[in-house]
């Protein structure tokens, strides 16, 4: 692992580092801040997956999440949006391919050799997160914003008793009924639709559910919305009877501006679930 940067903030560190990741074959970037109190003993862990276009730095600079971390003593950690090089698969549209990664393991060319990010969040970075950094992993919670409020959803439905709680800001929430799913979806995963349904929060909220509190916000601004489908989410999770908060933000976009706005609650919520045993 090699240290990028690191930089003293809100009395812990700000650090990004690069490692060689297994799952990727590639070198992968990511940020993780680490509370003062990491210093004398394991911290909990907050993941935040973040959207399209994005890198590691998005989140990390605008989110506004480590001041509030800091508060409640949690690490961290903001990974890659997708495999990065010059040898990685890529496409000129902005949602396919480099920064598109979508959180899925792709099957199909030109994409498997390196697109395998469902791996990389769910086994390759934590395993060298354990090894290399004073993180209690058997306290985690999750978060995203956009497609990585898709990957938070479901992975946290995904690998059952992982997360203690998960949250979501504007998260594309029924990817097999929208032009920001089917896309990926057909290209990573092929035409055979049944392999899309574990990529679905929807589809798995109806399936099996999520074991702990959820929370979702989306902007009643938001441009995207109609791609997002909140209320397929909805409809979910009402069918299923699943404990969750679902608020639609009066006047809020799919910007920084929106998550940084209520991040302090997102963070306050993953605390009480990060710290209920």
């Amino acid at each position: 692992m090699q240290i990028i940067s690191e930089n003293r903030a809100f009395g812990g560190t700000q650090g990004v580092y690069m490692h060689q990741s297994h799952s990727t074959h590639c070198e992968m970037t990511f940020g993780l801040f680490l509370p003062e109190e990491a210093q004398h003993t394991p911290v909990p862990v907050l993941w935040y997956l973040s959207g399209l276009t994005c890198t590691h730095e998005n989140a990390m600079v605008k989110a506004g999440a480590q001041q509030w971390a800091s508060e409640q003593g949690i690490a961290l950690v903001f990974p890659d949006t997708s495999p990065r090089g010059d040898d990685v698969a890529d496409d000129d549209a902005y949602d396919l391919g480099k920064g598109a990664g979508f959180y899925v393991n792709a099957t199909q060319k030109p994409w498997a050799p390196h697109f395998q990010m469902w791996d990389y969040i769910a086994e390759d970075l934590p395993s060298m997160l354990q090894e290399e950094f004073p993180l209690d992993m058997s306290r985690q919670s999750i978060m995203g914003h956009s497609m990585g409020g898709h990957g938070a959803l479901t992975l946290a439905m995904g690998l059952s008793g992982r997360f203690k709680s998960v949250s979501a800001f504007a998260p594309i929430t029924n990817p097999t009924a929208s032009d920001w799913g089917r896309k990926q979806l057909g290209a990573y995963l092929g035409a055979d639709e049944t392999t899309w349904a574990a990529h679905d929060a929807t589809v798995m909220m109806r399936e099996k559910g999520f074991d702990g509190p959820l929370l979702v916000d989306t902007g009643t601004d938001d441009q995207f919305i109609d791609l997002l489908k909140p209320e397929a989410l909805a409809a979910a999770v009402a069918e299923r009877r699943q404990e969750a908060t679902l608020r639609l933000q009066k006047g809020y976009d799919h910007s920084y501006f929106f998550v940084s706005t209520f991040m302090e609650e997102h963070v306050a919520f993953h605390a009480e679930a990060l710290y209920a045993d």
